[in-house]
């Protein structure tokens, strides 16, 4: 007992020895790790930078910002979509079969098929569980609707979705889901909306679903490429491919808007987003969920400005240059040079804010217009109809617009040197073309079939359709030329380009 008494008193000596060199060796710098380095001494903050008290108004915001942004994000949605595309197979080896070995299959020893995906964003707008999308995202490069539709909660549920309507020219969808518990978002009016507005755009931008950028309204009323009779707004929220379908949301966490297009030189954002107005989408939505189609409002005036909104400055009235034949116009004895100022008691600026008002319009619904004529103001009531499904056909061209007959080109005949698109290459754009490009049967323009590999316009491809420059119609060689002519090589020129089934814009800076 004695030696084991012994034995512990020498290992407690020892241990107490052992901590009290180590004490010693740790508070005059002694102790080494075993690379022979020494620890470093340090001290987190402990005070923030800023006294809370004296950015209560931004906690506020931030407490705001994240209290909305919880509210809306369930009611936002990532559709993803999938359509089969059947490859025609001419030899014995397929070079997809090493690159996809898990997408084919054979319908027969000579055919097989790929499946091609693609992510959009869409918003829940009904308690039945319809969902605004934008046309683009269910529908393949031909416009043909794509073979199945998944769209994904906030919550991780992933639902089939039924298309139940679309309009490839207005650029919006209905889908429908079957969920007794959504949460729908309310539309906003979005004729209230103004420049310097806040708004968030929620989606799902190459495939990151949920993710929530924030900025202003840049503008509104800008024209609408792929839809004659509406306008968008303009936002510099960020807003990248998949964010096609996904709201834009005020303050109040309304939908003021379904973003669609941006205008960019990268294909990313740079601050340029479009989205289609509230109000166009509820028309819309209202008329497929009713009709199962758009049903567009018709007056059946001409101006003698350009249809596709040249006449963009605010006049304080659209003068009529023609009435058609049959047209509500007519019935109410609208005469040309007649000045019409107000539409159903709502100011009219400029022909496009016309228009957008008559499309919008419910059928059948007399209306009073309040025009000027010979200095004179008075008041005609008609009633609005259905566009005719010939309408773009039966129009009266304006006086000094009737078309001109095109000298024969010459090889080579391109825009002079000087031009910013000197670059470009272009040929007339023939029906057969526009058929092996799988183009809308809507598309005027030139097509490009060049592009110099030194221009710097790299975004621009061969088969590309070119439909307006600045805003400015492109039908021939000749308007290209003509426009192509005029422009400042100093400055960035806007390009609208059709390719396949999808229209962008396309900004080239100068070089």
């Amino acid at each position: 007992m004695k030696n084991l008494a012994k034995f512990l008193l020498f290992v407690l000596l020892l241990s107490a020895g052992i901590s009290l060199l180590y004490d010693y060796r740790l508070k005059h710098g002694g102790l080494k790790f075993a690379s022979g380095r020494t620890p470093e001494k340090y001290t987190f903050a402990s005070e923030p930078a800023v006294n809370p008290k004296q950015v209560a108004s931004l906690e506020s915001l931030n407490r705001e910002r994240r209290a909305l942004v919880k509210s809306v994000v369930p009611s936002v949605v990532a559709v993803k979509t999938s359509t089969k595309v059947a490859i025609r197979r001419e030899y014995g080896v397929d070079p997809f079969e090493f690159f996809f070995p898990n997408q084919r299959r054979f319908r027969n020893p000579r055919d097989e098929e790929l499946v091609q995906n693609s992510l959009g964003s869409g918003v829940i707008v009904t308690n039945e569980g319809h969902i605004i999308t934008n046309n683009h995202v269910v529908t393949d490069r031909q416009g043909r609707p794509v073979d199945q539709i998944e769209v994904q909660l906030a919550d991780g549920q992933t639902k089939k979705a039924r298309l139940v309507g679309a309009d490839e020219q207005v650029d919006l969808a209905v889908l429908k889901i079957d969920d007794p518990g959504v949460k729908p978002l309310k539309l906003a009016d979005s004729d209230m909306v103004q420049p310097g507005d806040f708004v968030f755009a929620i989606g799902n931008p190459l495939g990151f679903e949920e993710t929530v950028t924030d900025g202003i309204i840049s503008s509104k009323g800008r024209p609408n490429r792929s839809d004659a009779f509406a306008d968008l707004l303009q936002t510099n929220a960020a807003i990248n491919p998949g964010n096609s379908g996904g709201p834009l949301i005020n303050l109040r966490g309304e939908v003021i808007g379904i973003n669609t297009a941006i205008a960019s030189t990268t294909g990313g954002s740079q601050g340029l987003g479009f989205a289609i107005p509230s109000n166009t989408v509820r028309s819309a939505l209202e008329s497929l969920l009713k009709q199962g189609r758009i049903i567009r409002g018709y007056l059946g005036i001409q101006t003698g400005a350009s249809q596709r909104g040249a006449d963009d400055s605010d006049t304080g009235g659209v003068t009529v240059g023609e009435v058609l034949s049959g047209s509500p116009a007519e019935q109410a004895g609208l005469q040309p040079g007649d000045v019409i100022r107000k539409f159903d008691g709502r100011d009219v600026k400029n022909f496009r804010a016309l228009r957008t008002l008559v499309a919008e319009a419910p059928l059948d619904k007399q209306v009073e217009l309040q025009i000027v004529r010979n200095g004179k103001p008075f008041t005609v009531k008609t009633q609005i109809k259905e566009q005719p499904v010939d309408y773009e056909s039966a129009r009266v061209l304006p006086r000094g617009n009737q078309p001109q007959p095109q000298a024969p080109r010459q090889p080579n005949d391109q825009e002079t040197v000087d031009s910013p698109l000197v670059s470009i290459h272009v040929d007339e754009l023939t029906p057969e073309s526009a058929r092996q490009l799988d183009l809308p049967p809507n598309v005027q323009g030139v097509l490009v079939t060049d592009v110099d590999p030194d221009s710097g316009v790299a975004e621009l491809q061969k088969g590309d359709v070119i439909e307006e420059i600045n805003q400015q119609p492109v039908t021939s060689i000749s308007d290209y030329k003509k426009i192509a002519g005029s422009l400042d090589p100093d400055q960035p020129q806007v390009l609208f380009v059709c390719r396949h089934r999808a229209r962008s814009f396309l900004v080239l800076r100068p070089r």
